[in-house]
């Protein structure tokens, strides 16, 4: 039997065979097995029209019923049928060549904010190991093969290894860069999910101390050599450890990096912070400030979503004391000291001599930063990028991100015909998604 476009069908002389069209193919049903169907689906018709309505239970037919079977029906039901005059050709012409709106009976009951798996894949990609060093042990996430080329990360403040770089190295590039490297993601004591909390007696390591722990991770695994990434708090950690051990950081990368001592602003919001973590636990005063440092101002109009995310990432998974501990390091920090040599003079300051390359994003509260950074480094080695629509460069813009990244390694000859590989698949991907 004929269908119109929009779904339904004339009946024509015959209404049997509106029921033969309307049934599964497995055999014909009876009026009443029909009808049971489509309980709960009646689109009735008022006196003044014509015919009864019915949705089969696909949602997809409707089922018209004529006169004559609209009494054998109203008996079974128990219920009296309207009655009107049949349906002229015209009439009939235009009910077929109206259209079914599939989504007319579903309703929106609740909506729920559903995690990105990301971080779980990266935390179940991971070997994570205990590394022992002179301020208590430490969590290392290896990720890749150890007989590659070692990249370590370190996490910014309220963050870990998972929270700061799941979304960025599960990225298409940066996964097809785990072909080529190995990264050991540092966390500093007592920031990994679900720690408990440090002992009181426990004296927590300052700036210096975290980075002199990563040469206690580079003698566990025997690396000789390692490309630093670092964020915030994490950058400036690592810097620290680049400007006192030169010969084993290879290139660095640092986003928002600090390279000054704290100000009185900055020192006295976090001392406010610390003082609340510790007695209050995380306050929303607190959560307030440590979206601030990540995502700038208002960033609830840039990614809705993510910013939800992360903010209950700070008021469940963090430990406020630990977090506490590592905000006091922070604010206490000393400057790095190190300043750019005019070209011709006598070396009589100290800076990065390995290849760094210096990026922040352009709605960071931290831009100023790494301006100073930037006036502070060799020119011939370093460079100094704003990625712009942003802030945590991570998680806002990973692919802008990881094509910095692969150039800069690209630059320094890590691995040259494998990444232009990866950038190639990774943009016949983009294409692929775009048609």
């Amino acid at each position: 039997m004929p269908q119109a476009e929009g779904g339904y069908v004339s009946l024509g002389n015959n209404p049997k065979t509106v029921y033969n069209a309307t049934t599964e193919p497995t055999g014909p049903q009876s009026v009443i097995e029909t009808v049971k169907r489509a309980i709960g689906h009646v689109v009735g018709t008022s006196n003044g029209q014509q015919d009864v309505a019915l949705l089969n239970t696909k949602g997809s037919q409707p089922l018209i019923i004529g006169s004559r079977d609209r009494d054998k029906i109203g008996k079974t039901l128990n219920t009296k049928m309207p009655s009107a005059p049949s349906h002229n050709a015209e009439e009939a012409r235009l009910l077929g060549t109206m259209p079914v709106d599939p989504m007319d009976d579903i309703e929106l009951r609740s909506v729920q904010l559903q995690f990105p798996n990301s971080h779980g894949s990266i935390t179940d990609a991971c070997d994570l190991r205990r590394v022992p060093t002179d301020k208590g042990d430490i969590l290392v996430a290896i990720q890749g093969d150890l007989t590659k080329p070692p990249i370590l990360t370190y996490h910014d403040l309220g963050l870990n290894y998972a929270t700061s770089f799941a979304g960025f190295f599960n990225f298409p590039v940066m996964r097809g860069l785990l072909e080529n490297f190995c990264v050991y993601h540092v966390t500093a004591p007592g920031q990994e999910e679900g720690a408990s909390t440090l002992p009181e007696d426990y004296v927590y390591p300052t700036m210096d101390e975290l980075s002199s722990q990563l040469l206690f991770v580079m003698s566990h695994f025997g690396l000789k050599s390692v490309i630093g990434f670092g964020v915030g708090a994490g950058a400036n950690i690592l810097a620290r450890f680049a400007l006192h051990n030169p010969d084993k950081m290879g290139a660095l990368c640092l986003i928002n990096c600090v390279s000054t001592a704290s100000g009185w602003i900055e020192w006295g919001y976090q001392s406010f912070n610390a003082r609340f973590l510790r007695t209050k636990g995380m306050t929303q005063s607190v959560v307030d400030y440590l979206m601030w440092h990540h995502f700038g101002r208002n960033p609830e109009e840039r990614n809705h979503d993510l910013v939800q995310m992360y903010k209950s990432h700070f008021e469940r998974s963090v430990n406020p004391t630990n977090l506490a501990m590592l905000i006091n390091s922070y604010i206490h920090r000393t400057d790095l000291n190190i300043a750019r040599t005019p070209s011709g003079s006598p070396q009589s300051a100290a800076t990065l001599k390995m290849p760094v390359i210096n990026i922040t994003g352009a709605l960071s509260p931290h831009v100023d930063d790494t301006v100073t950074l930037n006036g502070r480094l060799d020119p011939t080695n370093s460079s100094w990028m704003k990625i712009s629509d942003c802030a945590m460069v991570l998680e806002e813009q990973p692919g802008k991100l990881a094509e910095a990244f692969r150039l800069f390694l690209q630059g320094e000859g890590y691995a040259v015909g494998a990444l232009q590989r990866l950038a190639k698949r990774s943009s016949i991907e983009t294409h692929l998604l775009k048609q």
